[in-house]
């Protein structure tokens, strides 16, 4: 085969992921082809190493992330916790095509509530803040679907945490069990 002409119609396999996991991404699948190729010009892509943070609990988050390749753990640091080995508290893993820390596009300097880190080799799509904002500027028909979008995903995130929020509840009232009978004092109530 001639390597000279092997790719000359087909975008580089890279391009071809980052397009399709933006296109598959709840944010962007109302995107026209025009608006996913300004939006694939704006966004980052970086490589993880395992072990190395996205970001950590604590910091100022400035956008969210799209796994194109890898795993991602989310995990909290408990600072009151006994024990050295009980201070990080793992909470899920993600995986390719997940996306994380997207509350970040909405809150003026708000903090991580939680610590990302590469488990495997991973590649990421970085989708920050002042991208966001570019795109409303540039292409305000675009950023207006994109804000829908995000608006929708926080909206149904906020609901499964009041629904975790009150099955937790729940939970702990069952084992408390029943409020103590007050002892009977001999008075007429």
């Amino acid at each position: 085969m001639n390597i000279l002409w092997d790719n000359i119609f087909r975008k580089p396999k890279k391009e071809d992921d980052i397009r399709t996991v933006l296109k598959e991404n709840v944010l962007f699948r109302d995107l026209s082809e025009r608006e996913l190729s300004f939006v694939q010009d704006i966004v980052h892509v970086r490589r993880y190493h395992s072990g190395e943070a996205v970001f950590r609990q604590g910091e100022v988050g400035v956008g969210m992330y799209i796994i194109v390749k890898g795993r991602i753990e989310i995990y909290v640091t408990d600072p009151n916790a006994a024990q050295e080995e009980f201070r990080d508290i793992y909470i899920t893993q993600l995986l390719d095509g997940d996306f994380f820390g997207e509350l970040s596009l909405v809150e003026e300097n708000g903090r991580r509530t939680a610590s990302a880190v590469a488990r495997d080799e991973t590649v990421l799509i970085g989708f920050f803040k002042p991208d966001l904002t570019e795109i409303l500027e540039r292409n305000p028909s675009t950023g207006v679907k994109i804000v829908f979008r995000l608006a929708e995903v926080l909206g149904r995130r906020l609901k499964e945490t009041t629904d975790k929020v009150s099955e937790l509840r729940k939970t702990l009232k069952e084992l408390r069990g029943p409020p103590p009978i007050a002892p009977y004092d001999g008075q007429e109530t």
